[in-house]
């Protein structure tokens, strides 16, 4: 079993950057965190990864003026920092080949909806508007598509007749937190693996020794 050394990019409260933080503490999580980068000041995944004693950086894209410069400078923070593993928690920026190419298949995301269903922006709302009775989220690598990476991992989470867009959300969330440890520890242990596409159909991941979803949770 491999101890994962990990960058985290963030843009928000952080709660996916605290989940593998616990996860760490909890030893349930064979990683270590480099450092987190925020790409925004002041904002609660900062607090948190203080907090738990871990590096932070802010490296703000308005400093910048393209993506690839942006994302050259990711790339050098992460790798002064050691970290091999890329995990985006509510990183609200789209990487580009500059950044992707430096971690190939090394990048993980967790998405709230059940891939290829609702990428993109607001997943919570899409699946309210369309009338769905089930969504959930995935966790999968990133590629240079929006949220078409092949996907490793999902859960499963019901919609009920008086959800909200924040009801949904919040329970959706909850089972983020899950999933995404859990598929950094199987990258731990070596079971991920990507195969390659066979002839027009796209890569897809084998899990060994697992079963990479989890059922409906209780929908009462």
């Amino acid at each position: 079993m491999a101890t994962l050394e990990l960058g985290i990019l963030v843009s928000g409260s952080g709660t996916n950057l605290q989940a593998i933080i616990d996860a760490i503490a909890a030893r349930t999580l064979q990683a270590r965190i480099r450092l987190v980068v925020s790409n925004r000041p002041a904002v609660k995944a900062i607090e948190r990864a203080r907090s738990a004693n871990v590096p932070v950086r802010v490296v703000s894209h308005k400093d910048f003026a393209d993506r690839p410069s942006f994302d050259r400078a990711l790339v050098g923070a992460l790798r002064e920092a050691g970290a091999e593993w890329v995990v985006l928690a509510g990183f609200m920026r789209v990487l580009t080949p500059v950044f992707l190419d430096a971690f190939p298949m090394r990048v993980i995301n967790v998405h709230p909806a059940l891939l290829p269903a609702f990428p993109g922006v607001d997943a919570q709302a899409q699946a309210l508007a369309y009338g769905v009775r089930v969504t959930g989220c995935s966790v999968h690598f990133v590629d240079s598509g929006t949220d078409t990476g092949p996907i490793i991992a999902q859960a499963a989470v019901p919609v009920r007749f008086d959800d909200t867009r924040d009801s949904l959300a919040a329970r959706i969330l909850t089972r983020e937190h899950q999933l995404l440890a859990t598929v950094l520890q199987w990258i731990s242990e070596d079971r991920v693996h990507v195969l390659p596409p066979d002839q027009a159909a796209r890569p897809r991941v084998r899990v060994d020794g697992a079963l990479p979803w989890f059922g409906v949770e209780d929908a009462s």
